[in-house]
């Protein structure tokens, strides 16, 4: 290996934490990849794997509590356990992290101090929340037994920001879990003190690189940050044999980097999650200190590249977030000759579980693409992302993320959505996928010279947006 490791950070997103560990990377001496859609290629046979770029090392960054698809993206980091490079939190050790129960379970067995939880899965498993009243009942143990007799905490599995975390007051009831989902009741932590607060400690390579201390805002009892939880540097304060826990359970779950949030209870401390992929913003604001270098040094070390231990230290009192010179290149423009389109063309629309070959008509005084609704349900498309307020009739159409493809260039849009069924065709392209092209009238997609059939005065009748 020469002297320059080339760093793989697999992200299919655009974080803040993605370009700050590749800028790290870069500022450390040594080549940034960044791994994703745009760039990557994995090939399988003949006894070998094969990946290009080729890294000498990956620093997993996928974000799969927040991820549509998170067990698709967990086997793509899984093909990398497959290849000859090591990889800062593997696959497998992801993959019980993420789960916040099976964490606190691998935790709880070796010895690291977790608040009582019991994890159900399937509505039965939640409804009693005082013991049956009959000894001979099927003998599943109550909540109150396992958890505690008082306020307990109510969280789903997989989750980031505290989303449907609520709290369970004495005698309430969990929500209703349908078949074969899972929630998790936990023990609530008495704080020696009346404020709702943790402290998130950030750990990497087996040290502990600093920690913040977090309060929940005036109106909610959870601390995160993107809850508008209050933020102050606990590094000096935080007691050694605290930061050593959190190490520990770093170490427990065999991670390479985590933040581990941890909470002093009366009886001592107990780590309340690991978070695999914790962000850098609310952190460094609190601390001064960016995990990004840190976690940029430990990759290159475990390949045994050379690191300044001083420019690490010098380059984590910066949160360098800008896009990195790395970042790959987003498909190109069409080429010359294919950036013309006709009145009507066909494209293909791409959604989570399918595509199909239409007929799309073009209006450069759309602003948004929009599809049909029946289109949008045989492909698949889908999340809905947003809402978008149409100005020629106020209704307000679902926008999902679809792929049009013209030619060899394919344009990832947020469509919004309609019923098109009485609308001469399924798709209506806007200036979103038009802004690449020049649109000449007099063409379209059979190329027939003919007139078009109800085109009058730039618009066709039937299709009026």
């Amino acid at each position: 290996m020469s002297d320059e490791v080339r760093v793989g950070v697999l992200s299919l997103h655009n974080s803040k934490e993605t370009k700050a560990i590749c800028n790290a990377v870069a500022d450390l001496g040594h080549e940034p990849l960044w791994l994703r859609a745009e760039n990557l290629r994995i090939e399988a046979g003949y006894g070998a794997v094969s990946v290009e770029p080729e890294p000498d090392v990956v620093i997993n960054r996928l974000l799969l509590p927040s991820a549509d698809q998170p067990l698709t993206e967990l086997g793509l980091a899984g093909v990398f356990d497959a290849v000859d490079a090591p990889v800062c939190n593997t696959a497998s050790a992801t993959a019980v992290a993420v789960h916040k129960f099976a964490a606190m379970a691998r935790l709880a067995a070796e010895g690291v101090p977790v608040p009582p939880s019991t994890l159900a899965i399937g509505a039965h498993r939640l409804e009693r929340e005082t013991p049956p009243k009959d000894p001979a009942d099927d003998g599943l143990p109550p909540v109150s037994e396992t958890a505690g007799p008082g306020t307990r905490v109510f969280k789903r599995p997989i989750g980031t920001h505290g989303d449907e975390t609520r709290l369970l007051e004495p005698g309430g009831y969990a929500p209703q879990l349908a078949d074969e989902s899972q929630g998790i009741v936990q023990g609530m932590v008495e704080s020696p003190t009346d404020d709702h607060e943790d402290v998130r400690i950030y750990v990497v390579g087996g040290e502990a690189v600093g920690a913040m201390r977090r309060y929940a805002p005036d109106d909610d009892w959870r601390t995160n940050v993107a809850r508008g939880g209050r933020v102050r540097d606990a590094t000096p304060d935080v007691p050694s044999e605290v930061m050593d826990l959190a190490v520990d359970a770093a170490e427990a779950l065999d991670l390479d980097y985590a933040g581990v949030d941890v909470i002093e209870g009366v009886d001592g401390w107990y780590v309340l999650e690991v978070n695999v992929t914790a962000g850098f913003k609310g952190f460094f604001e609190a601390t001064g200190t960016s995990p990004a270098p840190h976690i940029a040094a430990h990759a290159i070390r475990r390949v045994d590249g050379t690191v300044d231990p001083t420019t690490v230290q010098e380059l984590s009192t910066e949160l360098d977030d800008s896009v990195p010179a790395c970042r790959p290149q987003l498909q190109s423009s069409p080429e010359p000759d294919d950036s013309t389109l006709g009145y009507t063309t066909e494209v293909r629309v791409t959604g989570q579980h399918g595509a199909e070959t239409v007929v799309a008509k073009a209006d450069t005084g759309a602003t948004r693409t929009s599809i049909d609704l029946g289109l949008a349900s045989q492909i698949g498309a889908g999340p809905i992302d947003d809402t978008a307020n149409v100005k020629g009739d106020g209704s307000n159409r679902p926008v999902v993320p679809v792929g049009i493809r013209l030619g060899d260039y394919t344009h990832e849009i947020q469509a919004n959505v309609r019923d098109r069924s009485h609308l001469s065709h399924e798709v209506l392209l806007g200036r979103d996928v038009l802004d690449d092209y020049s649109v000449r009238v007099s063409r379209r997609h059979d190329d027939d010279g003919d007139d078009f059939e109800g085109y009058v005065d730039g618009k066709d009748r039937y299709d009026e947006e």
